[in-house]
């Protein structure tokens, strides 16, 4: 692999200093953050992908409020449905509407009518930043139908649940996801991370990885030339040598509970800081040229929470 140095130690910048910006929110400071004005004025993921707010809202809202009514086959169905839509607002509206969310209750007529009532209301079902495929593969013209038919087939017909639970890895999961229509590799690879969050499933975080688009152009802007290295190898050096790299650099990065970035977190690091030198170096170009999201503060403070197997705390 052969670097462009300056690129590439721009990539532990960025992780450091976003990261300090997590934990000066944390501790209650007033902004400004950081003096970088890009990461003032721009949107980006934090280093560890679990503390993102739609991340944090999945693990207290989905997978373990109220632990001991659901099954395991119940958690990831309602993982999975969260997902597909990622929004918090449709997740509420179904509880409300529903009274609950269990494999049990689910039929596509039922959560066709209760999601195309709020569609037709003018809400939308979708969050923006997480788009999902949206084909008519299983024949209707609106794309929350085709994915309450994608989650017929696969939890009624499949039985996709008990393959996920007798699975033995990461991979193998990623691969039934992968199996399935309206499911890509970057879609596949994020639920499998997610259900990982809970006890249905305990694979080690750093047995796969597969990089998103976003992160193969974050990638190309660090190494000129990867030779014959795979994205899924340049993910694993980065693992390997992040905290070499930090002192190299004389950046104290601040380690949530001594837990080093996973594969995970390096690879959306990749596409974090793609979106980063659309403004700090706009001469590697890509198809993507522009940030998409400016910051905005959020009023409230978030009451993180980790998954409670990690034996982590923050």
């Amino acid at each position: 692999m052969i670097k462009r140095q300056e690129i590439y130690d721009m990539y532990w910048y960025f992780a450091y200093e976003r990261q300090n910006i997590f934990y000066k929110k944390l501790n209650g400071e007033k902004p400004p953050y950081t003096e970088d004005e890009i990461l003032s004025t721009y949107k980006f993921c934090n280093c560890y992908r679990v503390l993102d707010r739609v991340s944090q809202y999945l693990l207290k809202n989905v997978i373990y409020k109220d632990t001991s009514k659901y099954s395991d086959e119940d958690i990831l169905f309602r993982i999975i449905l969260f997902k597909l839509f990622n929004k918090e607002d449709t997740w509420e509206y179904l509880i409300n509407s529903l009274g609950d969310v269990t494999l049990k209750g689910f039929s596509w007529d039922k959560y066709n009518k209760v999601l195309l009532d709020r569609k037709l209301s003018g809400e939308k079902l979708y969050n923006d930043a997480y788009i999902s495929c949206a084909t008519k593969a299983y024949g209707y013209d609106l794309k929350h139908q085709n994915h309450l038919a994608l989650l017929e087939e696969m939890f009624l017909k499949d039985k996709v649940q008990e393959k996920i639970i007798n699975s033995s890895s990461m991979e193998e999961v990623f691969n039934i996801f992968k199996s399935y229509p309206l499911i890509g590799d970057f879609m596949a690879y994020q639920l499998a991370t997610d259900i990982n969050y809970s006890n249905a499933v305990n694979f080690g975080e750093n047995t796969f990885t597969i990089a998103g688009p976003g992160a193969k152009r974050g990638i190309r802007k660090c190494f000129s030339n990867l030779e014959k290295a795979t994205d899924r190898q340049v993910i694993e050096y980065m693992y390997s040598v992040q905290e070499d790299e930090f002192k190299r650099l004389n950046l104290d990065f601040k380690y949530i509970g001594g837990r080093k970035l996973q594969y995970i977190d390096i690879q959306n690091l990749f596409c974090e800081l793609d979106k980063y030198l659309r403004e700090r170096r706009p001469d590697l170009k890509t198809n993507r040229v522009k940030i998409k999201k400016k910051y905005l503060p959020k009023s409230g403070k978030i009451e993180y929470m980790l998954p409670p197997k990690w034996n982590v705390e923050i």
